[in-house]
């Protein structure tokens, strides 16, 4: 089946083309246009100049998308798209976007959970994964685990209760002068600093619970910074950045490690943004290892968003006869 997936949910416009058939899977193309530069001047993302510049964005990036995977709109047996969740004006401009598209020629339109086509880019680079298995998403708006019973259905085990760990290393990442975004800054510089020098709270909940918070460790790094500047000092960014780093990652390996125990999940999929980190991947594949479980994780490439594992997630809501008509919205909630 040729699935044409388009994703909007944020501050990238994508459109992929993807081959899904019964143990096989081919991205023919996956189109991306960041806005990182435009974002950057404001040091995070601004929705309304995000909304228009998907506006501007996916008419072109659809139809390239199209050209470079060598088909024609009759080839396409399906459009996906994500609905929710998301910033609701960059999700609009793609849902009416493929609605339009959909339904002017005659193609099955389904919508995409965000969170769910994370967890898809899985099924792109390992095509004998199956459900059930435990997926961790990790990104700027989520740190969340999930029982995956099945490819559609999904049930919430844990999660953060304030704060994402990406906006967590962003938030840090600006104060302390990485460009944006701060993540992938601190990543590198992680590995120059001591991982000991600072002393932080961890951002996983004591207790019998898979929840995180990091606006404790969030504050507890901004007065330690403060405190240094009030005296003077600049503290070492790579002192800093390390010992932050670390406290996320044992955080979220203990906390992987009580998911695995709880569910007796024998696959563990990562996803989401944060995914990319260097750190994170490290510290679960070792316990992953340790622990004998089937660790996949995706390129990086398909960790940030992108078109490819919408239309991979979509395709398992066509099977799954989830299809979606003219009143087809988008949200900004799960």
């Amino acid at each position: 089946m040729i699935v044409l997936g388009m994703e909007s949910s944020c501050d990238e416009t994508s459109a992929a083309v993807v081959r899904m058939e019964e143990g096989r899977r081919e991205i023919l193309s996956n189109i991306v246009a960041s806005q990182i530069e435009i974002h950057r001047l404001y040091g995070g993302v601004v929705p309304e100049i995000a909304s228009r510049a998907h506006i501007e964005a996916v008419s072109g990036i659809t139809y390239r998308a199209i050209e470079e995977a060598g088909i024609t709109l009759a080839d396409v047996e399906c459009v996906a798209v994500t609905s929710h969740p998301g910033l609701i004006g960059a999700l609009l401009v793609g849902v009416n976007f493929a609605k339009s598209l959909a339904f002017s020629h005659g193609i099955p339109l389904v919508a995409v959970n965000h969170v769910k086509a994370h967890v898809a880019a899985a099924y792109l680079e390992a095509p004998a994964l199956e459900p059930p298995f435990l997926a961790l998403v990790v990104s700027g708006g989520h740190t969340s685990f999930y029982r995956v019973d099945s490819y559609t259905d999904f049930v919430e085990i844990g999660s953060t209760r304030d704060d994402a760990a990406g906006e967590a290393f962003d938030k840090i990442g600006r104060v302390i002068g990485m460009p944006y975004p701060g993540g992938a800054a601190m990543d590198k510089l992680a590995y120059e600093g001591n991982a000991d020098a600072i002393k932080l709270p961890s951002p996983a909940l004591a207790g019998d619970t898979l929840d995180f918070s990091f606006s404790g460790l969030k504050t507890a790094a901004l007065n330690y910074i403060n405190g240094q500047r009030q005296k003077g000092l600049e503290p070492s960014h790579e002192d800093i950045t390390a010992s932050y780093t670390k406290v996320i990652v044992d955080a979220v390996v203990k906390k992987t490690d009580a998911a695995l125990k709880q569910t007796g999940a024998k696959t563990l999929v990562l996803a989401g943004g944060v995914a990319a980190n260097s750190h994170i991947r490290r510290g679960l594949e070792a316990l992953c290892g340790k622990r004998g479980v089937t660790f996949c994780k995706p390129s990086l490439t398909l960790c940030s968003d992108n078109a490819a594992m919408v239309a991979a997630a979509g395709y398992f809501e066509y099977l799954n006869g989830n299809f979606a008509d003219t009143s087809l919205n988008a949200s900004a909630l799960d």
